[in-house]
């Protein structure tokens, strides 16, 4: 017992040393990271155009694009673990209704539980529950609060802006090597679509 508790003493000093010779902190690489391999951020899809229309959902295009992405998401990205969209609220179910085929699809629920301003909440959630680990999530929201989104998640290099005429494009964080590198790729789910 007693050689047992000194050779536990050796180990946690020399983990100990090891620390400090590192700069006082472990490496992103020596420890096992908690968040998820790759994060795709996508706004829902087309909304009614008419002003002042308070109307919730898609518009016809916007249901031809949440048909046309539920091919386009497995085919052309990494296929999604986990689906999270904003939560319904009176004047939007837009996000849930554009990953619902892509849910009935890959036979994966959709999280829908925060707000559209609970983007730091959903970015906390995404990077520290261990059941995203390792794992590629979607997130369907509304274009105002994605900048914000993406910046949460880590991508500091993420555009100061969603356009408000732009459905058609994924921001892809992928957290290999310890940073968020985002990339803003083309859905190519419907014909018209930007294509880089």
């Amino acid at each position: 017992m007693l050689i047992a508790r000194s050779r536990l003493r050796s180990i946690g000093l020399l983990f100990l040393i090891a620390t400090i010779d590192t700069g006082g902190a472990l490496r992103a690489h020596d420890r096992s990271a908690p968040g998820p391999r790759v994060v795709m951020i996508i706004r829902h899809a087309e909304k009614p155009e008419k002003e002042g229309e308070k109307d919730p959902n898609l518009s016809k295009r916007g249901f031809e694009r949440a048909e046309a992405l539920a091919k386009a998401i497995p085919e052309h990205f990494p296929k999604p673990d986990f689906l999270i969209a904003t939560k319904r609220s009176k004047s939007s179910n837009r996000p849930a209704e554009t990953i619902t085929p892509l849910s009935n699809a890959l036979h994966e629920p959709i999280e829908a539980k925060f707000k559209d301003d609970d983007y730091a909440r959903v970015a906390r959630e995404v990077l520290s529950d261990p059941k995203y680990a390792g794992k590629v999530v979607l997130i369907a929201w509304h274009h105002g609060k994605i900048p914000e989104l993406a910046k949460a998640l880590g991508a500091k290099d993420a555009p100061a802006k969603w356009k408000s005429s732009v459905f058609d494009r994924v921001w892809e964080i992928d957290y290999q090597n310890g940073t968020a590198t985002l990339k803003n790729l083309p859905e190519n789910a419907l014909p018209g679509d930007s294509q880089n």
